[in-house]
C-alpha cells in the first residue's frame, strides 16, 4: 500500500472526521496518555503568559489536554484538513485557544509565526512528508530555551510491540474504520507506524535537528512499546544542542 500524503491525507482527514472521536473514545488511555505528554513539557506556572503552538490538532485532543494541563498558556491549534478543524471548532474552549487551518510545513504563510514557549505535536510526524523540514520549522518557531514535547506512535523495534500494533489495527482498528467507510484512512495510519523511525531513531532525528536535552519517555498500558513521549528543548546559546 502507497501511504497517502499532502492533499490526499488531509482529504482522507476530511472525509473520516465526524467518525474519528469515536474511534479515539474506544482507545483506553488516549485522553489520559496526551494528558501525560503535555505535563511533560514541564511548563511552570500552569503556562501562564505564554505560548504554546499544538501542530497538527485534528479534532482538538491533542488541544484539550494542552488546555486542561496548562490553563494559564494561549493556545494556537494548526491542522491541515479543514473537516477535523471544524469538528475541533465546535467544541468549547476557553478564552485563549485558537485554530488555524495550515500544513505543518506552511506555518508562516498561513500566519502562525513565533516566538513559542513549547510546541507539542501529537501523531503528527509519521504523516508528513519531509519530518527534518517540519523539525526544522518548529525548531525556528520555538523560542530560545524553548520546549517541544512530540507525542507519537513510535514502535521500540521489538517484534513484540510490532505484533502488538498490528493485532490491535488488524483486529478491531480496520474492521470498524471501514464499516464506518475510513479504512483507506486507517490502513494508511496502520501502515505508516510499521514503516515510520523506531523511537530511538525519532530521537536522533530530533538531536540532528538542532535540540538538545532529547529524551525519551514511555507511556503505559497497551501502547507500552507502541507510543512514546520524545521531549526536547530549543538550545538557549551557541553550543548548547546536544548537552
Amino acid at each position: 500500500m502507497t501511504l497517502l500524503r499532502d492533499e490526499d491525507l488531509a482529504a482522507a482527514f476530511d472525509r473520516a472526521s465526524r467518525r474519528y472521536d469515536t474511534l479515539v473514545a474506544a482507545n483506553p488511555g488516549y485522553h489520559s496518555h496526551l494528558r501525560r505528554s503535555a505535563r511533560r513539557l514541564g511548563l511552570p506556572r500552569g503556562g501562564r503568559g505564554l505560548r504554546v503552538l499544538d501542530l497538527g490538532c485534528g479534532t482538538g485532543a491533542s488541544t484539550a489536554a494542552l488546555a486542561e494541563v496548562l490553563p494559564g498558556a494561549e493556545i494556537t491549534a494548526v491542522d491541515a484538513s479543514a473537516g477535523m478543524l471544524d469538528c475541533a471548532a465546535r467544541k468549547p474552549w476557553r478564552d485563549g485557544v485558537t485554530f488555524v487551518r495550515a500544513p505543518a510545513e506552511g506555518l508562516a504563510e498561513a500566519g502562525v509565526r513565533g516566538p513559542f514557549d513549547a510546541v507539542f505535536a501529537a501523531y503528527l510526524f509519521r504523516n508528513v512528508v519531509d519530518p527534518d523540514a517540519v523539525l526544522s520549522g518548529v525548531h525556528e518557531a520555538l523560542a530560545p530555551r524553548g520546549r517541544l514535547a512530540v507525542h507519537e506512535y513510535t514502535l521500540s523495534g521489538r517484534a513484540a510491540h510490532r505484533a502488538v500494533w498490528t493485532g490491535v489495527c488488524g483486529g478491531f482498528v480496520l474492521p470498524v474504520a471501514t464499516a464506518f467507510g475510513d479504512g483507506g484512512l486507517y490502513r494508511h495510519l496502520w501502515r505508516s507506524v510499521m514503516e515510520f523511525d523506531r523511537v530511538g531513531d525519532f530521537a536522533a532525528r530530533v538531536s540532528s535537528a538542532g535540540f538538545g536535552d532529547v529524551r525519551v519517555l514511555p507511556l503505559p498500558g497497551w501502547q507500552t512499546g507502541i507510543t512514546h513521549t520524545v521531549v526536547a528543548r530549543r538550545p538557549g546559546t551557541a553550543g548548547e544542542a546536544g548537552r
